[in-house]
């Protein structure tokens, strides 16, 4: 689907019928085909790996997610100043249609649904209740909502503070963020290694906290050396954000039943993904009312206390996280 969708934004540039409208129905409905691809590979996963296999199994693939946010950006401009956007959008569908191809090699079969005869909104429902309701699942899902709204406003803010408060070029901003988000990579390799020293549970609740301090520097970013204050920050924030979400997503994977995978990771997915555009309404507000320093700070502010519902849970007490 997402092949399609995207090889009509050429073809349409080459007939010379391309529209706005079009662009945002491509966005919309790209972005509808991720959140089903995203709920499907994290509820098929214990299946392909098995539960004992779950934190390796994450953690290479937020190692090749994270290597993409830090390598797609710089190839994606590279592309548009190469060839242009449209074919550079041509190309991204094919590295879609490879990636379908790569799937289509899966041979492992998954358990057939049960088939309950109960209608959508009721499943639905049923996902929600079972996280809301499940003590330790629910705090990882208020634990992450926050993190995530948070971290909509620091996204929200920080281009605009690179580019206006320090009059940095966009190939500059591409480079700070880049070395930023190499942090990501590092913690989806170090992952299963701290996992396997420490344990799942403590360190679900030490990744985040153990790279709050070095997060508070993004707001004494200034000119010159100073710079690296938000490539330190940034970096710090998505290596402990990695660790948190290889460590949280397995847990998930292992303490839910197979019946109740697929709506367990939507309901979740939809609850904390949610909390993203409105953190990014909450920052371009605050930038306008507070300036884009102070905006910064409240964002990294926010992201360091959101384990706090890690902390006033059971999770804070345990090392090794329970499997059903």
């Amino acid at each position: 689907m997402r092949v399609l969708l995207l090889a009509s934004v050429p073809v349409a540039w080459w007939l010379g019928a391309l529209t706005y409208a079009q662009l945002l129905v491509v966005a919309l409905l790209v972005g509808l085909a991720t959140v089903f691809f995203d709920v499907g590979y994290q509820s098929v996963l214990p299946a392909l790996v098995g539960r004992a296999l779950l934190v390796d199994g994450n953690a290479k693939l937020e190692s090749t997610r994270a290597a993409s946010q830090v390598g797609g950006p710089a190839l994606g401009g590279a592309l548009v100043q190469l060839v242009g956007a449209a074919d550079a959008l041509l190309l991204d569908a094919a590295s879609y249609l490879v990636s379908a191809l790569a799937l289509a090699r899966i041979r492992t079969l998954e358990p057939q649904p049960v088939r309950t005869g109960s209608r959508l909104r009721a499943q639905m429902a049923e996902g929600l209740r079972y996280v809301l309701g499940h003590p330790l699942l629910r705090p990882i899902t208020l634990c992450t909502g926050t993190a995530n709204l948070f971290g909509g406003v620091l996204s929200a803010a920080s281009t605009l503070f690179l580019a206006r408060e320090l009059a940095l070029s966009a190939g500059v901003i591409g480079l700070v963020l880049a070395a930023g988000a190499t942090g990501g990579v590092l913690g989806a390799v170090t992952a299963s290694s701290w996992a396997r020293c420490f344990g799942q549970g403590r360190v679900l609740v030490a990744a985040l906290l153990a790279t709050a301090a070095p997060t508070l520097l993004i707001p004494l970013t200034g000119p010159g050396p100073r710079l690296a204050c938000y490539a330190v920050g940034l970096f710090a924030l998505s290596y402990g954000g990695v660790i948190y979400n290889v460590a949280q997503v397995s847990f998930r994977q292992a303490v839910c039943p197979d019946a109740l995978l697929a709506r367990m990771n939507a309901s979740i997915r939809f609850l904390v993904w949610g909390t993203i555009p409105l953190g990014g309404l909450l920052g371009g507000a605050l930038g306008q009312w507070l300036g884009l320093r102070v905006t910064l700070l409240v964002a990294v502010v926010g992201c360091a206390l959101a384990p706090g519902w890690l902390l006033a849970s059971p999770l804070r007490r345990l090392r090794d996280l329970p499997v059903r």
